[in-house]
This record gives structure tokens, C-alpha cells and sequence, in this order.
């Protein structure tokens, strides 16, 4: 059983703290998805668990043996970080193959081995190729496939489809997580791609400024956001944030756009009268009649099609621009008077002043931060 756990790992350069008492649980089998922007420490998270860099001060434990002292190569993890690391003397077939070598399996075994993930990585007609032959994305892909070739049970993926081109790269995301599902592998993954994070991550960890801020399912990370940053980072288009003081009569919490009432289910008491941020995602949000019940009368200003979705840009009464997506082909005003309605059961309520959002009697308090 592979099970990782960091435990109140701390490390400093000179006097920047990269990683400030960080802690973190990676079931056995998992795919934990590591994201943030840059300079987050995803990386050096990364290669401290690998063993390339030492924490100042924390445990690593890997299958409940405290690895933090054991040098690099004995802690049986494979490795594919952005930098491809390719050994410059050997065919990418050769190094796709060292850890097979290294094992001592027999030159069929071998040679089967590296056709295999070579096909899956769509590389095995360079397999007679050096590196310097080879193109960034090439090289990027024989990394990831030596990384994989050997098994290991533990698997650290340094943003391995960087250089990959958009195609390719879109259908490694469907593919990596079978592949991965079939060893069996824990694996940690850094991304600072949102899409890819989503796609692959059993639990997705959002990182900043050397800190997990969240925890959890991509479910929860996008229906649940910790705090208005996060929220930001998730979707495609990004959130709508509106700034706005939640009122409270006899049919309960509600905020006002357009002059029209909002109902706020389960907020609580303590937001009323508060200056909060209301966070809408595009999707929640439909062009409905104007005469039905709720209607909310917005200007529409501008129609973008994005293949497989439309997005909507609309002005409500006070001005303040709202964005909407439906789905391709679905009707809707391109110009002029209309009326949306919103889906206030998937609002966000945040706090303004710390930007950390508000729980709800219907939400569930987003894992791995205090609710």
C-alpha cells in the first residue's frame, strides 16, 4: 500500500518561505492534483518528495515509513518534471526503457514495455530518435513515458503535458486517467491548468503562496470555491462577482439586481445588512420571458460563440455587467431588452473584506478548510 503524507513541511530560501507548515493526505491509488499559480510551490513540493530537495523542517512519509533522510533513488518513485531530464546519449526508446534495465527485466519484457506507452503517448515512431532530434513536446512526452514505463507506486507529474500541442493534450486527459487507473499508482500531479486538474484529479489541492488553501473533489472545488480567488481560477468564463448588501424580509435573505428580488436560500442571519460579494457562474445564469416571475431586465451587449458554448455579456439597470453561457444552438437575444433569471441555489456568498465565502444552511462547508 503507497500512501503519502507530508506532514508540517516547512522550507525557506534565504528568507522566502516557499512552503509554510504544509500538511497533506494522498490516499493509496489516488491521483491528487497539485494546482495554483505560479510560484505557488507546487514544484518544490514536488521535488521534495522526490527527494531532490531537503524540508527545513516536516516529515515525508511514504507507506507510513518516514523517507524525509532516505536519498532520492531509494524512495521507488517515478518522476516526470517540466524540464524532461532525458539522458542526451540515448535513443528515446533507451531512456524510456532505464527503469525497465534497471529492474533487470528481460529485453522482451523491455522492448514491449516501451512500445506500449510509447503508442499511448503517440511517440513510438521517434522510439530511434536522440533528444536533441526531438521536439519539445516530443521530449515531454518520452519523460512521461519513462515516468510511467516502469510502474511505480508512487508517480510525481510535473505538469507533463505543457509542451504538448492542444490535440494531443486534450486526449491525453481523457487517456492518462485509464492508464493510470490500470497501475494503480498514487499519483501527485502539478497543473496550472484548471481543465486538466478537473479532468484528472480524484481530489484537487489549490496552492498559494506556499499554503493548501483548499481541499477536495473538483466537484466541491468548483461548486464550493473556499474563497473569491478560487472561485476566480475555476470556469470558462469566470465567475461573475457582484458586490451587494443582502437584505431580509418575510420570505427570507435576499440582494436586489435590477431592482429585483434575489432570494438568497440559506444565508445566514449575520450577512444582512453586510457588504458581501455574490458570485454567480456563467451557467447558472438563462434568458427567460420577461413577464415571467422574477424576470430580471438586463441589456444585452455582446454575443460570443465558443464552439461548443455561447457566452452572453449583459448590463443590468445600475450598469453592472453580468456574463452568461448556454449551450451552442440554444436561443437567445444578440442585442437590446432582455430578461435573465438565476439559479440562486448555485450563488456564492463571500465575505468582502477577507474574500472567504459565506456557508449556507444548503451548501456543504467546502472540505479541508474550516466552514
Amino acid at each position: 500500500m503507497t500512501t503519502l503524507s507530508l506532514q508540517n513541511i516547512t522550507k525557506r530560501f534565504k528568507t522566502h518561505t516557499v512552503l509554510d507548515d504544509l500538511s497533506l493526505d494522498v490516499a493509496d491509488g489516488e491521483t491528487l492534483v497539485l494546482f495554483g499559480p505560479s510560484g505557488a510551490g507546487k514544484t518544490v513540493l514536488l521535488r521534495m518528495i522526490a527527494g531532490v530537495i531537503d524540508p527545513d523542517q516536516g516529515k515525508i512519509l511514504i507507506g507510513g515509513e518516514d523517507v524525509t533522510d532516505v536519498d532520492a533513488e531509494f524512495r521507488g518513485i517515478g518522476m516526470a518534471f517540466q524540464n524532461f531530464a532525458l539522458f542526451p546519449h540515448m535513443s528515446a526508446f533507451d531512456n524510456i526503457a532505464t527503469p525497465l534495465d534497471a529492474r533487470g527485466e528481460k529485453p522482451s519484457a523491455i522492448k514491449a514495455g516501451v512500445e506500449s506507452v510509447a503508442k499511448l503517448l503517440k511517440i513510438d515512431h521517434v522510439l530511434s530518435h536522440h533528444p536533441k532530434a526531438l521536439s519539445n513536446g516530443q521530449k515531454q512526452r518520452t519523460a512521461l513515458a519513462r515516468a510511467l514505463a516502469g510502474s511505480p507506486p508512487l508517480l510525481l507529474l510535473d505538469d507533463p503535458l505543457r509542451n504538448v500541442d492542444a490535440k494531443l493534450r486534450f486526449e491525453m486527459r481523457l487517456e492518462l486517467p485509464r492508464v493510470l487507473a490500470r497501475q494503480g499508482a498514487t499519483v501527485i500531479y502539478v497543473t496550472q491548468d484548471y481543465k486538466e486538474a478537473m479532468a484528472l484529479g480524484d481530489r484537487i489541492a489549490v496552492m498559494a503562496d506556499g499554503r493548501i488553501r483548499q481541499i477536495g473533489t473538483p466537484e466541491q472545488i468548483y461548486r464550493q470555491p473556499a474563497d473569491l480567488e478560487i472561485a476566480r481560477l475555476f470556469g470558462d468564463p469566470t465567475v461573475n462577482l457582484l458586490e451587494v448588501t443582502p437584505k431580509q424580509d418575510a420570505g427570507g435573505i435576499y440582494v436586489e439586481l435590477s431592482n429585483v428580488r434575489v432570494p438568497l436560500p440559506g444565508a445566514p442571519d449575520g450577512v444582512v445588512g453586510k457588504t458581501c460579494v455574490l458570485g454567480l457562474r456563467p451557467e447558472a445564469i438563462a434568458f427567460v420571458d420577461p413577464s415571467s416571475a422574477g424576470a430580471i431586465p438586463v441589456t444585452v451587449e455582446a454575443e460570443t460563440p465558443l464552439n461548443e458554448k455561447t457566452v452572453t455579456l449583459v448590463n443590468t439597470v445600475r450598469g453592472r455587467e453580468i456574463l452568461l453561457s448556454r449551450p451552442a444552438g440554444t436561443p437567445g437575444p444578440k442585442s437590446g431588452a432582455a430578461a435573465i433569471a438565476i439559479d440562486s441555489t448555485s450563488a456564492f456568498l463571500f465575505d468582502k473584506e477577507s474574500g472567504m465565502r459565506i456557508a449556507t444552511t444548503h451548501q456543504v462547508p467546502p472540505q479541508g478548510v474550516a466552514a
